[in-house]
């Protein structure tokens, strides 16, 4: 099996004043003061977006019970769910946001970008053990069929990975294929995503708004639509990272800044979950009577969620649900 990271971006750790950033080999801090310069500039670097129809094959590794995979994986049903028509606002209504770069775009001969959930994969005895490195986690996402396929690895709360909670809460890249991967060529490459369940290791970092943040004003924290404070997190971030996958897969797609610290469409709104947001406030939020759990989108399966914003290029503003 022969494969290699050819393209990798960081989902960083969520602070107050830093948010949602990337950042790569170099870190890029968002301030407040750069969210007041005026409309982001984002750019079309002329390669290929993700089209037609890809599956989200999940990879889970580490103990997850089976309520916590159901809250991921029927986010991911949701994404391209036709049933949530009514049911506003809904994650189909946020991902429909992505279009808009597709349409700038215009690539010929195009098929519209259409998610489904793949096939699932436990790896519940560490195979790798409970220390992972990155070369570790894309061998992981080599698991997942490669052809049309998003492969999505998710580690557990008692994992460790390589710069997790340090710099980063999750990262989306791509890596040439394997031979039994069931790639078109040997020169085919997949896109990945990571993202680790940050509960016992940083939710003050990449569970907020679930949790207090480490720094700044200690405002109490929201309840998490599906009462899992590491889980809720965890769409957050695989929320942010699967939008800059469509948008920009293998680092030549649609971002705006340095390729080695790029903002792409979810990361450009850090920290934004509903109108009127400013650093350490998500925003705006529809609030469930029944449990006090706020959210901004409602899933397949009557689940709540709570979405980051995504940059609208037509606009160069933030937008956000509801």
């Amino acid at each position: 099996m022969a494969f290699f990271v050819s393209s990798h971006f960081v989902l960083p750790v969520l602070v107050l004043l830093i948010s949602i950033n990337r950042l790569s080999s170099a870190a890029r801090v968002l301030s407040v003061s750069d969210q007041t310069q005026g409309p982001l500039l984002f750019q079309y670097h002329n390669g290929p977006l993700l089209t037609g129809r890809i599956s989200v094959n999940l990879i889970w590794y580490g103990k997850f019970r089976p309520s916590q995979r159901a809250i991921v994986s029927d986010f991911i049903a949701s994404v391209s769910s036709r049933k949530l028509a009514t049911a506003q606002p809904s994650v189909a209504t946020w991902w429909k946001a992505t279009e808009k770069y597709f349409n700038l775009v215009k690539q010929r001969r195009a098929s519209p970008l259409l998610l489904s959930l793949g096939t699932q994969i436990l790896d519940e005895k560490y195979s790798l053990g409970r220390s992972l490195s990155d070369k570790q986690i894309v061998k992981l996402a080599s698991k997942g069929g490669q052809k049309d396929a998003i492969n999505v690895v998710l580690t557990s709360s008692d994992v460790a990975v390589e710069g997790f909670c340090l710099n980063k809460c999750g990262t989306h890249g791509s890596a040439l294929g394997s031979k039994s991967g069931n790639m078109k060529s040997k020169n085919s490459r997949f896109a990945y995503i990571w993202v680790g369940n940050s509960e016992t290791q940083c939710p003050g970092y990449c569970a907020w708004p679930f949790h207090q943040p480490i720094y700044g004003p200690q405002s109490p924290p929201l309840v998490a639509p599906n009462n899992d404070v590491g889980l809720d997190g965890m769409v957050i971030n695989l929320a942010s990272l699967l939008a800059g996958t469509a948008t920009n897969p293998f680092g030549n797609g649609y971002f705006q800044g340095p390729k080695e610290a790029p903002l792409e469409a979810a990361s450009a709104c850090p920290g934004i979950y509903g109108k009127g947001a400013y650093p350490g406030y998500a925003g705006e939020l529809l609030v469930d009577s029944a449990t006090g759990a706020s959210y901004n989108a409602r899933g397949v399966s009557g689940r709540k969620y709570l979405l980051p914003a995504l940059f609208d290029p037509s606009t160069s503003t933030c937008s956000t649900l509801p």
